[in-house]
């Protein structure tokens, strides 16, 4: 059977930590699934067609990773897809905390299962918001995501 795991996230954009984590999934599973969530009460920087394609040109030699959007539960998409795990990145206690309490409440709702990575020590300090604030600002932000990411 294939190992499928969603790793699932707004991605508002995409940093270097998210990038690390997909990578090393692709070790891990047969495919990476990225999720890109749809919440209409949400303010997003790029849109839904942007983030995606940030994403897609980063991995477009990866054959194992392939790039959706979804609305609605993520266990509810994994179950739609055949996907057996859930892929989330630990930065810090802070994550843990608020990740373990989701992944509990997914297992009791569901049999999949949620594999932790802890993020690189190079870039766990990054974060969406942070590449947002330093973008509105006019910093550098191309330090903290891939190269595909690029504003206009």
């Amino acid at each position: 059977m294939e190992k499928i795991a969603v790793f699932p996230g707004s991605f508002d954009p995409i940093t270097l930590g998210h990038h690390d984590i997909i990578k090393r999934g692709v070790s891990l599973f047969d495919k990476v699934i990225v999720a890109i969530g749809v919440n209409a009460e949400k303010k997003y920087m790029f849109s839904l067609e942007e983030r995606k394609r940030f994403i897609e040109e980063s991995f477009k030699d990866e054959p194992k990773v392939e790039v959706i959007t979804y609305e609605g539960l993520t266990i509810d998409l994994c179950r739609k897809i055949g996907a057996q795990f859930i892929l989330r990145g630990l930065r810090n206690p802070a994550d843990f905390e608020f990740e373990k309490a989701i992944a509990h409440t997914n297992r009791q709702l569901s049999k999949i299962e949620t594999v932790f990575l802890l993020t690189a020590a190079s870039t766990s300090y990054i974060s969406s918001s942070i590449v947002r604030d330093v973008l509105r600002n006019g910093g550098d932000y191309t330090i903290l995501v891939p190269p595909s990411v690029r504003v206009k």
